[in-house]
């Protein structure tokens, strides 16, 4: 992992795959609509953890791929929505990257907002609405091997929202993250 490290200068973060389950499903529920919250998620995902790295970019030894060219080179080139039919070196390559960004986050939604809304109101806590898992990987641009990774459960709350989820967690993933100088 070091020595691919050291010889990366640009790196880019694809969307991320989000799923969004229900404990027990809200009314009105339209799968197709669910498919759609989750793509926007991952895009979210994608655009808060860029928006996060360029506070930091002078602690990093790589620079980051805008988000936008990132995403308009996958469109282009019909990666877009299907990302898992092809390897990150593929991807890469395409982007004209040295490395890519990619996960997945998983969300749990174990009761409705205005449930958590009630009881937090009743009893002053129990703003909890869901769990929820991320996965973050690093993969080297030449040859696809992965050579980080990171996974990190967490509940969710009344106010999270996709900033506060990737703040949190970069936060955590600094630490370690392998970019730092």
């Amino acid at each position: 992992m070091k020595t691919a490290i050291k010889t990366q200068k640009t790196v880019a973060i694809l969307p991320f795959v989000v799923s969004i389950t229900y404990k027990k499903q809200p009314k009105g529920y339209d799968p197709a609509a669910n498919k759609a919250e989750e793509l926007k998620s991952g895009k979210s995902i994608q655009a808060s953890m860029y928006t996060y790295l360029l506070r930091r970019v002078s602690d990093y030894t790589v620079t980051f791929q805008d988000v936008e060219k990132t995403n308009i080179l996958l469109l282009k080139n019909k990666l877009l929505d299907s990302l898992d039919y092809h390897t990150k070196d593929e991807i890469a390559k395409i982007l004209g990257v040295d490395a890519v960004i990619y996960g997945s986050y998983s969300q749990a939604t174990t009761r409705s907002e205005a449930g958590a809304i009630v009881t937090t109101a009743l009893f002053g806590f129990g703003g909890k609405t869901g769990n929820g898992i991320i996965t973050m990987q690093i993969a080297n641009g030449t040859d696809g091997e992965t050579l980080w990774r990171y996974t990190k459960s967490m509940n969710e709350g009344l106010l999270t929202s996709t900033d506060d989820v990737i703040e949190s967690q970069m936060r955590k993933v600094s630490r370690n993250f392998p970019y730092m100088k």
